[in-house]
């Protein structure tokens, strides 16, 4: 397995470290900001809901921030950076964690605001991070940034129409991402969790996502998040392009491939070579 460029031992790729992590007041971001924390990391906990914010930092000390953070508003992202820059340095790894989730109602019948704004926070904020500190990792030669999709981005389900397809577009955005940096000593990987226990429902609400399916009560049956900040630490360390949670979903995936993989069936080769941009060779 390669790793980026210029990390060190396993725990000197954490230790020391700055971390900043979006969505992550509960839930998934809060769980991978703990365990980058007990892994000697600086931790920068950014989230939307202030308040709860607060309590975290206090909680985890003097090597945690809160920055407020709406990861639609990219004013907000460059003002994090400088306060990010001024008290704990460089970012090393940043998790595009935060995100919404689905309204339940089928495409035909959603209403185009849920649908943009599903899209704006998830994807849209995502690539907002990768603006702020993508370029400035390259330049250094050396970090990591781990973006969270789903399970719903390998897989599609009804009523989960905008969800799975911003989550979807995570995933082919990391892929592009990781071929992009591989060269400059930057790891990328995307998270694919799936149902993990958070407050996804309670978030979706509060952002003004109203949801008929797959309620909190639902939410509460899931993974408990703490077991999921491990994963992503040992995704960071091995450089992994992915991080699953649930090996349940391996037979549901390797359906969908090959569902792909067959419509290559009777179809001639062209000898176009190798895909651009990455080093993938066709057949």
């Amino acid at each position: 397995m390669k790793f980026a460029a210029g990390w060190g031992t396993e725990m000197e790729r954490i230790k020391g470290r700055t971390a900043f992590i979006t969505g992550a007041a509960s839930g998934i971001g809060l769980a991978i900001a703990q365990a980058l924390a007990e892994q000697g990391a600086r931790i920068v906990l950014a989230d939307i809901d202030g308040d709860r914010l607060a309590r975290q930092v206090e909680r985890l000390g003097d090597n945690a921030m809160a920055v407020r953070l709406d990861v639609v508003d990219r004013q907000a992202w460059a003002d994090a950076k400088q306060t990010v820059e001024a008290g704990f340095g460089s970012v090393d790894i940043l998790v595009n964690n935060a995100g919404i989730g689905p309204d339940g109602r089928a495409l035909g019948d959603m209403d185009p605001a849920s649908f943009d704004r599903l899209v704006a926070i998830k994807l849209t904020g995502t690539f907002n991070g990768i603006h702020c500190f993508a370029a400035g990792m390259r330049d250094r030669g050396d970090g990591h940034i781990v973006n969270t999709a789903s399970m719903a981005g390998l897989i599609a389900s009804a009523l989960l129409g905008a969800y799975t397809a911003s989550k979807f577009a995570v995933v082919g955005l990391s892929e592009v991402l990781r071929a992009e940096m591989a060269d400059h000593g930057v790891g990328v990987s995307v998270l694919c969790p799936g149902l993990i226990a958070t407050r996804l429902g309670e978030t979706t609400e509060k952002a003004g996502s109203e949801r008929i399916a797959l309620r909190n009560s639902q939410a509460a049956e899931g993974l408990d998040a703490a077991l999921v900040g491990p994963m992503v630490v040992a995704g960071i360390r091995e450089n992994r392009a992915h991080i699953v949670t649930h090996g349940d979903y391996r037979s549901h995936v390797a359906a969908l491939m090959e569902r792909v993989l067959s419509a290559f069936d009777d179809v001639p080769l062209r000898n176009i070579g190798a895909l651009p941009g990455t080093d993938i060779a066709r057949d």
